[in-house]
């Protein structure tokens, strides 16, 4: 029986294991923000400003997170079209639960990026 669990343990810290190097070594980039309005416009404002870029989006119901290869950039114009409303960009900064890779905010755009590459 303690050889069983032994074995189980080292299955299941394998899967584990696998799991995280999966999440680490990647070279994914952007927000994870609150689920709403502004989660989904962050979405399709992620496909329109990163043309010919396959953008990730996973709803995980609590928050989204939402990401690209290397660089992901979001406009505030193009938040707002999305939205429909005037938006400001502590908006962002308020919802975003976290993030990977750098980020390099201003008053009109923010930038997740990452300085090396996997």
């Amino acid at each position: 029986m303690k050889q069983i669990r032994e074995n189980k343990m080292t299955t299941n810290t394998a899967q584990t294991l696998s799991a995280s190097d999966k999440a680490l070594n990647n070279n994914m980039v952007g927000p994870v923000v609150r689920a709403g309005d502004l989660a989904i416009a962050i979405g399709d404002a992620a496909e329109i400003d990163n043309p010919g870029k396959e953008i990730k989006i996973e709803d995980k119901i609590a928050y989204v997170r939402i990401g690209a290869e290397d660089e992901l950039i979001l406009r505030k114009e193009t938040i707002e079209e999305c939205l429909g409303r005037p938006f400001r960009m502590q908006e962002l900064e308020i919802n975003l639960s976290s993030f990977s890779g750098i980020i390099d905010m201003d008053s009109d755009r923010v930038r997740f990026y990452f300085n090396k590459h996997l």
